[in-house]
């Protein structure tokens, strides 16, 4: 079954089964355009939003693994647009996966966040975990994450750096660039210790979404902007923070998984950074 998410930007799409929970102020949500196919029925109370964008058989042996290991969560896969036909609706649903959100509208993963993120607050779910869809994170983390919404946590990152994670075969310019410059920074603008904030392996509470001080669903929002918007709100707000180990690993040999490239990939997501510490996209 297939529905859409509508061109409109004031709103997500109508959920199909939990309306009495749907955020009341929704309709001031810029959320692009996308598809939603429904793959499965809703069984837990947290979500684990994938975002894909053309990873080929790197997600379908991600989504063998989830599946194989029970997490006590609904699986969303949120794509960017794919058109290399890895996820065939059929295989989602034979893997555990309840919906395929596929964006039509602009942007790239901040707009799949949004879209992936409204969807999840739409149908109620308490908690969202996020994780990219390129194999390089250890999916068995999942349940921590989810213990930690339990517990009332409401930005849950996981961290290479912290006792019990690792990172494996890490480039050393990320490596340098993140523990040099770019969780200095953020943890700086938010006044919280954050060791690890190019990993996108995290958690949100609802509440904290939903905070009209947050106000994650504007079309600010395009690259990787609201990936260091949330920790560096979160902190500044004083909402719950925590780190949890996690495993990243990178293929010991081949193409690096990662859509930033070459130096004007590197030198946007350095102005990115910039621009989220001065708080350039906090609310108006």
């Amino acid at each position: 079954m297939t529905s859409s998410g509508g061109a409109r930007t004031n709103g997500a799409p109508s959920a199909s089964e939990s309306m009495a929970e749907s955020p009341s102020d929704s309709d001031g949500w810029e959320v692009p355009a996308f598809d939603v196919v429904a793959c499965g029925p809703r069984r837990h109370e947290h979500a684990l939003c994938v975002f894909v964008l053309n990873e080929g058989e790197r997600i379908r042996a991600q989504l063998r693994t989830m599946h194989a290991l029970q997490l006590p969560v609904d699986v969303i896969v949120a794509d960017g647009g794919s058109t290399d036909g890895a996820l065939d609706p059929a295989f989602l649903a034979a893997h555990g996966v309840r919906a395929l959100l596929v964006k039509r509208g602009p942007g790239a993963l901040s707009a799949q966040m949004r879209m992936g993120l409204s969807w999840c607050l739409t149908e109620g779910y308490a908690g969202i975990v996020t994780i990219d869809g390129n194999g390089k994170d250890d999916a068995s983390a999942v349940p921590a994450f989810v213990d930690a919404l339990r517990r009332g946590v409401d930005h849950v990152q996981g961290s290479r750096y912290v006792p019990g994670g690792r990172g494996i075969n890490t480039p050393l310019s990320r490596h340098l660039g993140v523990q040099l410059l770019h969780a200095p920074l953020i943890s700086l603008a938010a006044g919280a210790r954050y060791t690890d904030t190019t990993n996108g392996f995290r958690a949100y509470s609802r509440r904290f979404l939903l905070d009209a001080r947050v106000r994650p669903f504007r079309d600010v929002f395009r690259a990787y902007e609201l990936h260091y918007y949330l920790a560096i709100r979160a902190g500044r707000l004083g909402f719950s923070i925590a780190e949890l180990p996690v495993t990243r690993a990178y293929p010991a040999d081949g193409a690096v998984p990662s859509k930033i490239r070459g130096w004007r990939g590197n030198v946007n997501i350095l102005r990115t950074l910039w621009r989220s510490v001065r708080g350039a996209y906090d609310p108006t």
